[in-house]
């Protein structure tokens, strides 16, 4: 039984099946439609023909009636029955079942016909059957003589074998019908059935995310190509959401690990001065404990800074003049010498405190990483304004002037000699250009590391 609910619900939600069904019953009914209609036209033309025969086997009758040689009983002459009726309205002869019998009936002909057909039932002379009853009217000197002949009706069905070759052809056009809507749905719906075994496939396995495309230039094809182009914007969804999820891992255990290093020395200078309290400069561990608070507080000051530009926090729009933010800059005291070629036409629409911090931050990794100078440029070039801070240190290798952009990334020992950054100045300078529409990258020097920072122009 359950087997069986099973087999009706699948038949039931069978596009296929449905489609061929209502085709199929929408076929019987025109063709029950057209069949009454042949069958009466078949029926009317025999009944035509019929009545015919009839009215030439009645002329004999009138012929008779013409020369006075009407017997007392009529032969029937192949019909049912015949009537004659005098012009006074009674029988004056008929064949033998209906002699004695009054007229059979007054319906036909009417006032002014000469000959008559009808089907009528109810007879006096054939109780409970249909008759077709024709109507000849014979002129004479005395009045109308009216011959009347019978026979049996055409049934509605017309014969046997009419009925038949109608029901053969019914079921031949509904099974044809079926056929066809059949072989036509599924050679149709065959790239919606690959579709669909292709998503169960995807959701399965997790396979590469498309499905098959049929060559036919219909909805089927738009709607596969529409599900592939929704697929691919899922799966670069899903890959950009993994890759932020890794980012987000390696940067928390990054920002655990650097956070953890100003902490772990703070305690441990705190510990020592609290064993040896006698032998403690408390001066001097205020000192080292005021140095370690204030790289803690810079760490979780650049880490706000980040969560803010991810967030996508508003900013200001204003025009900038570049070279004003370098004279501003340079006027800072810093333990190298600062060399300055800025033009004052390079104004940029931004947030002011932005682009300084950008600014701020590679001039303090150029002063930590310099030898003994630090240059900052400023000028146009194709339509943008060109920021340039360059070192005259060791430079970076080419295979890791990426890497230095990445959150809390460490290099070489040389590199990094200097614990006094956070790992995050970088990052939050590309951050910033990013969220201006610009770029920040490392390029070739001569010496030393040359970051340089384009962003368009101010429109006038």
């Amino acid at each position: 039984m359950p087997g069986g609910r099973r087999v009706r619900t699948r038949l039931g939600r069978s596009l296929r099946v449905r489609l061929a069904m209502f085709a199929s019953i929408a076929m019987l009914l025109l063709i029950i439609v057209v069949s009454a209609f042949v069958l009466h036209g078949i029926r009317d033309e025999l009944v035509d023909i019929q009545a015919q025969e009839m009215s030439s086997r009645a002329v004999s009758v009138l012929l008779m009636i013409k020369n006075n040689h009407l017997p007392q009983v009529l032969e029937t002459a192949g019909l049912d029955g015949v009537q004659v009726v005098d012009p006074s309205g009674r029988p004056a002869t008929s064949t033998l079942n209906l002699v004695g019998l009054p007229r059979q009936t007054t319906a036909i002909p009417r006032d002014g016909q000469a000959n008559a057909v009808a089907e009528l039932c109810g007879l006096g002379g054939f109780p409970g059957e249909c008759k077709i009853v024709v109507a000849v009217t014979a002129y004479q000197p005395e009045g109308e003589w009216i011959i009347y002949a019978f026979d049996p009706t055409v049934p509605w069905y017309v014969g046997p074998q009419v009925i038949l070759s109608q029901v053969a052809l019914v079921a031949a056009l509904v099974a044809l019908t079926w056929f066809v809507v059949w072989r036509a749905t599924t050679r149709t719906l065959a790239p919606v059935s690959a579709i669909t075994k292709r998503l169960a496939e995807l959701t399965a396995f997790g396979g590469g995310m498309r499905v098959p495309v049929p060559q036919s230039d219909d909805e089927i094809a738009a709607l596969a190509e529409t599900a592939n182009r929704t697929l691919e914007r899922l799966e670069t969804a899903m890959r950009e959401k993994e890759l932020a999820m890794e980012r987000q891992r390696r940067f928390a255990a990054d920002a655990s690990h650097d956070l953890r290093s100003p902490i772990t020395a703070m305690r441990a200078q705190i510990e020592d001065a609290r064993l040896h309290p006698e032998e403690t400069d408390w001066m001097e561990t205020s000192d080292e404990v005021l140095a370690s608070l204030e790289r803690l507080q810079g760490i979780v000051s650049d880490l706000l800074v980040l969560t803010r530009l991810d967030a996508g926090a508003p900013s200001r729009r204003e025009p900038v003049d570049l070279a004003e933010l370098v004279a501003a800059e340079a006027a800072r005291r810093r333990s190298k010498r600062v060399v300055t070629d800025a033009r004052r036409d390079a104004v940029v629409t931004g947030d002011r405190l932005q682009l300084a911090r950008l600014l701020t931050n590679l001039m303090d990794n150029a002063d930590r990483h310099a030898e003994s100078q630090i240059t900052v440029t400023v000028r146009e070039e194709e339509g943008q304004a060109v920021l340039e801070v360059l070192d005259d240190g060791e430079g970076i290798v080419h295979d890791q002037r990426e890497i230095i952009f990445e959150r809390f990334a460490r290099l070489d020992a040389a590199r990094n000699r200097d614990a006094g950054g956070s790992g995050l100045g970088l990052p939050i300078a590309r951050e910033i250009a990013t969220a201006h529409g610009g770029r920040l990258t490392v390029e070739d020097s001569e010496r030393g590391a040359r970051f340089v920072f384009r962003m368009p122009l101010r429109d006038e």
